[in-house]
């Protein structure tokens, strides 16, 4: 096989989110016919199945998956017989009779106490890490993109309120000077709103540079240059939801017995004791039965002989102590590892839980303060509307509420990113039902 970096290069510069194999690759993992080619827009499911059909991590574990599945295969080999030929040649035969005298061996090795089922075992032990290695990999694939995708939805959102926050302003400051060149304001105050305005321009401006970061890590995470994502659309509700704490995380005992990285850990220390059983059944010696055939001629007639040869090993000098005191050992570091790796597990989970229920204490109290705001809005329209209250007035209101909103959506940002991280903890994705899904600005 032979890798060319500049065809690899090409090949990934022409990624595209309308592939033939991401179509089919879409149909097997989605379980659904996909009808339509190419999608007219994208839920972050198909986005997920995208990023994993061109996930180089992915298909790192995966061949590392097909190399354990391979030694499996490996374990299960008993090992051939040997055919031995052995001609002799007699230099003192009598005339007339034949000095060739071929001799025939078989060696047939056996295996004893059990050798090569614990080798077996070992091997799909390995197998079955590997196989939660790649669902690991799936995992964090999945949790990248998520979070990716809600920083997008965050930046472009907030490009959206601080445009309106910025005409509000400007139109507060012109107001402003216009009333000052008449002597109805006082340089202060509109030195004050002007500073208001071009902060809410620079804002505005990182908002913009976030958006275009952004958009490079959604393309990082799909394994896509960012090009790929010209004129593709999102369809992103289901990261709309926000689920109660106890709908995302109903078992945390469950989660943390079927971790993948918990259960990996658990199938590493199932290999080394199979591996530790192995070393000690090396004890004892395997055997070798050789029958033998010999054909030859003597001065009186046609000879022939039959031989059994059994031979083995003596464990005379020593009996696999070191091997065997080598498996002990990585043996009590896989439990060490597994009870580090279990530890690990329920400091996330609970670290998880506790910063997604602060999250969402905080997105209420931005609630509460942002439904306050637009009600006094909605007060201050109507009594622009009515005559009794000026323009400026209502440009300062808009700008406040914007202020509002975009306190509102860094906490609903905070939010997603902090359920994020409880579902990659629990590695569960909580069931739609019973979930909000609340408005944006």
């Amino acid at each position: 096989m032979h890798i060319d970096a500049r065809r690899s290069l090409a090949a990934f510069e022409a990624r595209r989110l309308d592939a033939p194999g991401l179509r089919h690759y879409l149909e097997q993992a989605l379980h659904r016919p996909v009808k339509t080619w190419p999608l007219q827009s994208w839920d972050f499911e198909q986005l997920v199945a995208a990023a994993d059909y061109y996930s180089s991590d992915l298909a790192v574990a995966r061949a590392r998956l097909d190399g354990a599945e391979a030694a499996v295969v490996s374990a299960g080999a008993r090992p051939n017989p040997t055919l031995s030929l052995s001609p002799s040649y007699d230099t003192s035969s009598e005339p007339g009779i034949s000095p060739w005298t071929l001799g025939f061996t078989l060696d047939v090795p056996i295996e004893t106490a059990g050798k090569r089922g614990y080798r077996i075992a070992e091997a799909r032990q390995l197998a079955n890490a590997a196989t939660l290695a790649v669902a690991s990999v799936a995992w964090q694939i999945r949790a990248r993109l998520r979070d990716s995708l809600v920083q997008l939805q965050a930046a472009e959102r907030s490009q959206q309120i601080l445009s309106r926050q910025l005409a509000a302003g400007s139109e507060a400051a012109r107001l402003l000077s216009d009333r000052l060149q008449v002597g109805q304001a006082s340089a202060t105050e509109v030195e004050v709103v002007r500073i208001a305005a071009d902060r809410s321009a620079l804002q505005l401006q990182d908002a913009q540079g976030q958006t275009a970061q952004v958009r490079l890590a959604v393309a990082g995470a799909l394994g896509v240059p960012e090009a790929a994502l010209d004129r593709i659309q999102l369809n992103l509700a289901s990261l709309e939801r926000l689920p109660k704490p106890r709908q995302a995380a109903p078992s945390q005992e469950q989660a943390l017995l079927d971790r993948t990285d918990v259960l990996g850990a658990l199938a590493d220390y199932q290999a080394s004791d199979s591996a530790l059983r192995l070393q000690i059944a090396r004890q004892y010696p395997d055997l070798d039965i050789g029958p033998g055939f010999s054909h030859g001629y003597t001065a009186r007639d046609l000879e022939n002989s039959l031989t059994i040869g059994v031979s083995l090993t003596l464990p005379i000098l020593n009996h696999n102590q070191g091997p065997i005191a080598e498996a002990a050992a990585r043996r009590r570091e896989a439990a060490a590892n597994f009870n580090a790796v279990q530890a690990r597990a329920v400091a996330q989970v609970d670290a998880a839980l506790d910063r997604y229920r602060s999250s969402l204490a905080k997105l209420d109290t931005a609630d509460h303060l942002l439904a306050e705001q637009r009600t006094r809005m909605t007060s201050v329209q109507a009594l622009f509307d009515a005559g009794e209250t000026d323009r400026l007035t209502l440009a300062q209101g808009r700008s406040e509420l914007a202020t509002d909103e975009l306190a509102r959506l860094q906490a609903f940002t905070q939010a997603q990113l902090a359920l994020g991280a409880l579902e990659s903890a629990m590695q569960r994705v909580p069931s739609a039902s019973g979930t909000q899904s609340p408005q944006h600005p």
